[in-house]
């Protein structure tokens, strides 16, 4: 068998980089085409560009998926927006958002990961859900106030982030999730990028209300059905009501 099992695992690691690149350069797509391809005036693009040079995505790469959301040259993108909203196993409630060139193919597939769960009619669990927008950014200034930051960011609300909760927050920073109105996730970003901190996450989504008492076991299984879920192609975000 020899060395084998390396080559195995290499394949593996490829694959599940592959799929991330993947999402990132639909993500750098999709931003351009819902808020314009300029990255200072639109934050979720702003974003979505530091993740993608983080993970050593080619600057062509990077060029070509903003063109392509932005609708510049021949290669202009036809997605959908789909919504799934439905519940994990242990009856934890869950909205699916995907972007989708081909609804014939998404539908079922998704219908297919949600055997374990429970897959709703449409507006069965948004009313368990806030809609909001989120920046989510870190700092690295010593003794940083995040809830003055919050007030002059323009946010509600605010709640720490750790590197454990968001691996895009670099382990020792001080990370933080900014919770705003719709309509002021930009001007949110803004603020946050002029004074010191990074922006790493900036955009309209879900907050749960409540959340279900868990045990290990079923964390477990919720958390193995959601990473099935957002390990589809088509899944752009995943909102669950899991702390």
């Amino acid at each position: 068998m020899g060395r084998q099992w390396l080559h195995a695992k290499r394949a593996i690691v490829n694959l599940k980089k592959g799929k991330v690149v993947g999402k990132l350069v639909k993500e750098i797509s999709v931003a351009a085409k819902m808020g314009g391809p300029d990255p200072s005036a639109n934050p979720r693009l702003f974003a979505a560009l530091e993740k993608a040079r983080k993970n050593s995505v080619s600057r062509d790469v990077i060029e070509r998926a903003v063109n392509k959301g932005a609708g510049v040259g021949d290669d202009k993108m036809i997605l959908e927006h789909v919504a799934f909203e439905g519940y994990t196993p242990h009856k934890v409630p869950v909205i699916v958002e995907c972007m989708t060139d081909n609804l014939q193919r998404t539908v079922p597939e998704i219908r297919v990961l949600f055997k374990k769960g429970v897959l709703g009619a449409a507006g069965s669990n948004k009313f368990l859900f806030d809609h909001v927008g989120l920046v989510e950014a870190h700092t690295t200034t010593a003794g940083i106030d995040i809830e003055a930051a919050a007030i002059e960011a323009g946010a509600n609300d605010f709640t720490p982030l750790s590197h454990a909760e968001n691996d895009d927050i670099p382990e020792g920073a001080t990370g933080a999730r900014f919770i705003c109105d719709r309509t002021a996730v930009h001007a949110v970003a803004t603020w946050l990028g002029k004074n010191g901190w990074s922006v790493v996450t900036a955009e309209i989504g879900y907050l749960a209300k409540q959340f279900p008492e868990l045990d290990e076991t079923q964390r477990a299984e919720v958390g193995e059905f959601l990473q099935e879920l957002d390990d589809h192609d088509d899944v752009q975000r995943v909102w669950a009501a899991l702390k």
